[in-house]
Formats: structure tokens, C-alpha cells, sequence
């Protein structure tokens, strides 16, 4: 058995603490099976991203009718959309792995790893053992228990990713922000679309007004059918055939399509890595529990990133990481410390329009009861906004009327990430209040104008007079 300082499961984010790690003198061993580089790069942000823009310029240009310029999509080359998606995977692939390769330190191995017993891994045929071991194993896509839906074959984003042709039409069963995006995809690209979602609204969670208008956006390009819960699967020729129920009141639709999206959610790899056999807790959904040092309840195991559940972001990942790494090689026992702080994670959903924010939306203000003040602002607002005939954007602000601290921020539309992202600098400041705002000359015109628009807005909601 081979012994190792520590041992880092996953090469996504848990690469940063690996590398660290190695770089700071330690015998590190970073484990995974493959693809290098975890969701993010191999079928999560990096290639949806590259997919999506594309359907970005195809719905600018439709959209710039509206402004008076008359143009035209005159094809759509799949093949080297994707093909271009590919090449950035691939090369991002190729470069990690020949940086890990060659690292001081590091021992790569490419490999599934399985807890055997407390703080032993299996790697192969080979047993490895570390008292401090780091656990990014990551998620995976969930497969509900739809009858015929594995015999019929579906799409994920993952094996979408390999799709040399366009499917005619195409049924997406789920309604978050993976819906939402390939929806936009497809769509763009000529493909007839249906989302079927569980919840009332398309994303879940969204301020619900922000979620009505990215539906009314949606809808405009593809057929939008909310809580309906899909209750079968069949294959009908060369099409497969989805039966939906209504969850409220109980009548059944069907919806015939040449392939199926499955964008259910998402599923943690502890089924894969037992970490039970190693003492470590999960939750009943499999999700590996931590206290707010990202530590187990097995001294020296930590883990981060999909693997715990929560915010399922690589920006969080990365950030959990350097809290891990601090407290692995920067404290004394207990001392010394780093707490991890949730209270400004973003989020971006690239679908159309763009939907963005961080921290709290109103609706959770009102279910805490909180006196809170609110501001909204129309995109139209300013004039950058009627410029760009932005009808639809918003940015809405909760903050806490006692203090007039930046409780959250929801963004709609176009640049909806750069501006949350300004939010995100705010409430990470001391005071996490509008002071900065309000010592800052703002470029005019342009699209900030609306977010300090939302600032100068504020007022008790209805739901709190």
C-alpha cells in the first residue's frame, strides 16, 4: 500500500488543492477515472457555453428588427459548432493533464477510486492511504424512474455533446437551468422544442417574476408545458412518445418528439466512492456532509463541490477549494481556521434573456419574515436600455430596511451576469451596503445605470405595508 500526504479526489476543482498542495511541498495523489478536467470543462460550462453563444448571435440577429436592421440567419453549420466546442475541450483537456503529468509532487492517477476502509482507497489493482484526503468526485446526471424512458434511449448534456446531427424536434423532460439553456440551443438552431416541468414555473427558485418573463421569452421559440410530471415513455417508429400528468389536476397529455433531453437534476458519485466505508456521512440523498470548515465528520477528510449538494457552480467549487487547501495547510489544529461563507453566490442561467444574481429574492424575504426594502428597475429605464430596445430586462434588489445591507440582487437580460457580479463586490464589502454606489460616478449611458436605478428605488413590499 502506498502511503501519500494527502490524496485529492477529482481532477475539477480538486485540482486547485492538489496542485496546491504539491507546490507547497506535499506528496500528493489526485485520483480520478476520467475525462480530466471534471463537469466543467468535459460537459458542463465550457462546452454548453460554447454551444450557447452561437444561439446568442442567432437571437440577436432575429431580435435587431426590433432597432430598425433587417438581417437573416442564411445557415446554421452544426458541425462546426460543434467541432469548435470540441477543439476548446480538447485542447483545455490536453493541457491540464500534461501540467499534471509533470507537476513536482503530484502522482496522477487515472483511476476510479472506492473507499475500502477508514482513509484506504482503492485505485485499480493498486490500495493508497493518506490521514488527509479531499473529496471532489463531483455529480453526475439523475435518471428518474420513468417506465420505458431506458429502453426509448435519451440525450444528457453530456452525451448530447457528441450529436453530429440536429434532431428534428426534440422534448426536454425538466425545468431548471439546464432546461433552459439547451432550450435555447436547440431552439435557435431550428429545433422544435418542448420543456416539460414538474414546478408551476420554469426554474425553480427564480423570483417568480423574473421566471414568468424568461417563460414568455421561451415561449416565443418552443412550447413551455409547466407542472406536468412525465409519467411514461415509449417508443413510437422513429419518435419516442412522452406521456405527462397534471400534477393539480390530473389530466394526461402526450407529446411525440424524435429525441428526448433528460435535465432532471443532478445525482452525487457516492454510490461510486462508498465513502460509508471510510466513516464519512452523507445525507439520505447521498450528499457528503460538512461542517462549515468543508471537513467530514472524519478528522482530516474534506470535501467540496458537487460532491456536497448545494451550490453546484465551479466559481463556488474553486472557492471551496481555497478554503480547503487554507485549512489543510495553514492551521494548527483548530486554530487558525477558515469558515466557508455562503452569503454572495452567484449564479448565471444562459438562456433567454440571460438570468442572473446572488444572496436572497424576495420571495425568501417574505417567508423569513424579514422588513426588507425593494427596488425595481426596467432595462428601459435608461437610456442604454432603450437603446438596445432591451423591453423585457429588469434587475430587481432586496435589501434589509433596518440596516441597508444588500440582501440579493435578480438580474434579466442582456450583460445579467456583469451586473449581479457587481452586486456580488457590494456585499462583499464591510458594510455590504449601497456606499460604494453612491461615492461612484456611473459611465452613462450604459446598462449599470439600471442596477443603481433599482438602488434608488426602494420601497416596502406590499406583502410587508
Amino acid at each position: 500500500m502506498e502511503e501519500f500526504d494527502l490524496i485529492v479526489i477529482g481532477s475539477g476543482a480538486g485540482t486547485n488543492v492538489a496542485s496546491g498542495a504539491a507546490e507547497n511541498g506535499l506528496n500528493v495523489a489526485l485520483v480520478d477515472q476520467g475525462p480530466t478536467g471534471g463537469t466543467c470543462l468535459n460537459s458542463g460550462c465550457i462546452p454548453s457555453k460554447m454551444l450557447i453563444y452561437p444561439a446568442d448571435v442567432i437571437r440577436s440577429i432575429q431580435d435587431a428588427r426590433e432597432i430598425g436592421v433587417h438581417a437573416k440567419v442564411d445557415e446554421v453549420d452544426f458541425k462546426r459548432i460543434m467541432s469548435r466546442m470540441h477543439d476548446v475541450v480538447d485542447r483545455g483537456r490536453s493541457s491540464l493533464e500534461q501540467a499534471l503529468e509533470n507537476a513536482d509532487g503530484l502522482t496522477y492517477v487515472k483511476e476510479r477510486a472506492e473507499f475500502v476502509e477508514d482513509y484506504v482507497l482503492k485505485t485499480g489493482v493498486k490500495e493508497i492511504t493518506s490521514g488527509k484526503i479531499v473529496v471532489a468526485s463531483g455529480a453526475r446526471p439523475l435518471v428518474p424512474a420513468i417506465p420505458g424512458l431506458l429502453e426509448a434511449g435519451f440525450l444528457d448534456n453530456i452525451s448530447l455533446l457528441q450529436l453530429e446531427r440536429l434532431p428534428r424536434s426534440l422534448i426536454i423532460i425538466g425545468g431548471g437551468y439546464i432546461a433552459c439553456e439547451f432550450g435555447h440551443f436547440f431552439s435557435a438552431l431550428g429545433v422544435d422544442v418542448t420543456i416539460i416541468g414538474r414546478h408551476p414555473l420554469l426554474l425553480k427558485g427564480e423570483d417568480p417574476e423574473v421566471a414568468r418573463l424568461v417563460s414568455r421569452k421561451l415561449s416565443l421559440f418552443m412550447r413551455i408545458v409547466t407542472g406536468y410530471e412525465v409519467i411514461s415513455v415509449e417508443r413510437d417508429g422513429d419518435h419516442k412518445m412522452v406521456s405527462a400528468r397534471d400534477i393539480e389536476k390530473g389530466g394526461v397529455l402526450q407529446f411525440r418528439a424524435e429525441e428526448i433531453l433528460l435535465a432532471a437534476g443532478r445525482q452525487p458519485n457516492s454510490d461510486l466512492l462508498h465513502p460509508e466505508k471510510s466513516g464519512i456521512k452523507t445525507d439520505r440523498q447521498g450528499w457528503i456532509v460538512v461542517d462549515r470548515y468543508l471537513e467530514t465528520d472524519k478528522v482530516g477528510i474534506y470535501a467540496l463541490g458537487d460532491a456536497l449538494g448545494k451550490h453546484m457552480y465551479r466559481h463556488t467549487a474553486n472557492y471551496e477549494a481555497e478554503v480547503v487547501m487554507h485549512n489543510l495547510l495553514h492551521t494548527d489544529g483548530q486554530s487558525g481556521r477558515e469558515e466557508v461563507d455562503y452569503h454572495a453566490v452567484p449564479y448565471a442561467v444562459f438562456t433567454y434573456p440571460t438570468v442572473a444574481g446572488v444572496g436572497m429574492k424576495e420571495w425568501e424575504a417574505e417567508s423569513k419574515g424579514l422588513k426588507v426594502l425593494i427596488g425595481r428597475a426596467n432595462y428601459t429605464d435608461t437610456a442604454k436600455g432603450l437603446a438596445m430596445g432591451e423591453e423585457s430586462g429588469l434587475v430587481k434588489a432586496v435589501l434589509e430596511e433596518e440596516t441597508g445591507r444588500i440582501l440579493g440582487i435578480t438580474v434579466a437580460g442582456a450583460a445579467a451576469a456583469e451586473m449581479a457580479q457587481q452586486a456580488v463586490y457590494l456585499m462583499n464589502t464591510d458594510y455590504m451596503d449601497l456606499t460604494p454606489v453612491l461615492r461612484s460616478q456611473v459611465i452613462h449611458p450604459t446598462l449599470n445605470e439600471v442596477l443603481v436605478r433599482a438602488f434608488s428605488r426602494l420601497q416596502r413590499p406590499k406583502w410587508q405595508a
